[in-house]
This record gives structure tokens, sequence and C-alpha cells, in this order.
């Protein structure tokens, strides 16, 4: 059985203070959601190591938003995957469809990213996912094979193992389009495919593949019902204790 997740990306939102009272929040109610699904959450960097105290032995995991393509070195400004690590997160998010936009990460850069967070055990949320003139252009399918196999498929089996896949339509993210829950399906179900013919079927199986196109409290039970969607990484929502929480509670029984 493959893990059902939900993944808050708090992006670049909330101080320290603000980030601890949110994730004490998210800690209390996470009581109420099933044992079987895990909940992870990636505050901004400051917050990571007060946060990861704070929580102790709690089920809430945490994760680093991004971490740096080079080991250690002269790169002003980055954090390496080892830092990250080393604050006790156990989870990075790489190649976001932010990082790839704003960031010009190609998928060279995200490769490193990839091998580095889990030669320092993190586990990588590894984003892809195509843009509206794509999607437009029918070249949807093409644009995320490609993204996956410039990247994952250099992994080995045993490290792809290792690997949760996130799919972003970011024509849906921050524009309050949502892609309908049977177009998730359809692309999650794609990625699945893809994900067999290079590694097999078992690892395909047991591969989490989540949605991270502007999921709420009012949608995700329609889209986590998709036989191919195990979760959502969570934007907007995630920001908000009660949503984020009403999202994780969203899955079939």
């Amino acid at each position: 059985m493959r893990k059902k997740i939900v993944a808050g990306n708090w992006k670049m939102n909330t101080t320290p203070q603000q980030g601890l009272k949110l994730a004490n929040e998210v800690n209390e109610l996470s009581k109420s959601v099933p044992a079987d699904v895990e909940l992870i959450i990636a505050p901004p960097l400051t917050h990571i190591t007060q946060i990861v105290q704070t929580l102790g032995k709690s089920r809430v995991k945490v994760s680093g938003q991004n971490c740096a393509a080079w080991e250690k070195g002269a790169y002003t400004g980055e954090v390496s995957a080892e830092m990250i690590s080393s604050t006790g997160a156990t989870y990075v998010i790489i190649g976001h469809s932010e990082r790839r936009e704003y960031f010009s990460e190609g998928n060279e850069t995200l490769l490193n990213k990839v091998k580095l967070a889990m030669q320092n055990g993190l586990t990588p949320i590894f984003c892809c996912g195509e843009k509206l003139n794509e999607r437009d252009a029918n070249q949807h399918f093409k644009v995320i094979e490609g993204q996956i196999a410039d990247v994952l498929f250099k992994l080995d089996a045993k490290q792809m193992g290792n690997v949760i896949i996130a799919y972003e339509p970011i024509w849906a993210i921050g524009t309050g389009r949502t892609a309908s829950p049977e177009q998730a399906q359809e692309v999650h179900a794609f990625i699945r495919q893809i994900v067999s013919k290079h590694f097999g079927v078992e690892l395909a199986k047991s591969t989490s593949i989540l949605y991270g196109g502007s999921c709420k409290p009012d949608n995700a039970k329609e889209i986590f019902a998709k036989a191919d969607v195990d979760g959502g990484l969570i934007g907007g929502a995630s920001l908000n204790a009660s949503d984020f929480i009403a999202i994780a509670k969203s899955f079939p029984k």
C-alpha cells in the first residue's frame, strides 16, 4: 500500500512566531486525522529548527521548501541539503513550479538536488507539471514525461523508491482555477504508467503521487477519491490549520 500524504507548502509566508503558532495548531488538530495519512508541513527555512524541536515526536513531519544543487561552498545565500537535514526535517520539496519559473531551475540542477537530498537522508517531493499554453497545445503529457525522464529516470530503483511525486498543473495554482478530478486522475495515471514502464509495476504501485493545484477543503474529497491520487501538496489552504486538517480528512473511508 502506498502512503496517503498531505503536505503543506507555506511558501514565503509567516514570521517564525506565526509559523510556530500555525505548526502547533496543525499538531493539535492532527489527532482527528486517520492514522494512515502522513502529515507534512514545509515552513520557511527560518522556522524549521524551532518547529522541529517544538513538535518533537509528533506525527506531523517537517520539510524544507528547497535545497541547493551543491554540497557546500561559496554559494552565498544558498542552503544545502545537509543543513536542512541537520535541523531534523525529513523531507524537501524539489522542482516546484515557482523555482522552475522564477529561478530558472532546469532538470540538471534538479537532478543534483534530488541526489543531494537523498544522500542526506531527506525524502524528495519532486514536482512536475505544465503551463497553460502547454496544456492548451495538448503538450502536457510530453512536458511532464520530459521533466520526469530527465531527473527521476536518472535514479536507480532503490533511490526512486524514496521519491514522492507531486503533479502541479501550473495553470491551476493561485489562479482560482482547478484541474477537474478527471483531469487530475488522467495525469496521475499517466505518471504512474511511465514510472511503471521504466522501473516496473511494483515500484509504480508503491509511489505516492500528490495533486498540487489549488486543492481546498471543498474539492479535496472529490480529487482524493480518484484511484491514482494519493494526496495533495497544499499551498494557500495550508496556512489555515483547520483547512489543512479538513483536507487531510478528505480521503475516502
